[in-house]
């Protein structure tokens, strides 16, 4: 079931994460990252669960890409889903170069949560893309 926490109309990342996180009853925490992993955005995490977080999903979202692409018919990963015992972790894209995770208790309602996350994709897609970390020059 959804609160009644009004939808805000910003698209600034850290509110949009904020809003989700407060509209979803049993959210614990939301973060954007970028596909190698670093923090973009984050809400309801200290900085080094949110940096934990962020490499341990950038990993998950990797071998799903991997696996549609091995096994999938060269398609990508929509989404990855983890059901620990008392949390459930979703991963999925939130653009060309980012990522969307998000920590909810097992009570959680997955289909909500989804659904929260699809629309939290949507208003976050006009941002530039997160561009890939370039190789230090050597001299």
């Amino acid at each position: 079931m959804v609160s009644d926490a009004p939808v805000g109309r910003t698209t600034d990342p850290s509110s949009l994460l904020t809003g989700l996180v407060q509209r979803v009853p049993h959210t614990r925490g939301a973060l954007l990252l970028s596909s190698d992993g670093l923090v973009k955005a984050a809400h309801g995490l200290d900085t080094d669960t949110a940096d934990h977080l962020a490499a341990l999903a950038s990993g998950l979202y990797s071998l799903a890409r991997s696996a549609g692409i091995r096994f999938g018919g060269g398609g990508g990963a929509r989404q990855v889903v983890v059901e620990l015992d008392t949390a459930l972790l979703f991963v999925s894209t939130a653009g060309s170069g980012v990522c969307l995770a998000v920590l909810a208790g097992s009570e959680a309602d997955a289909a909500v949560l989804g659904d929260e996350m699809a629309t939290l994709v949507k208003s976050v897609r006009p941002y530039p893309a997160a561009p890939a970390r370039q190789p230090a020059e050597r001299s």
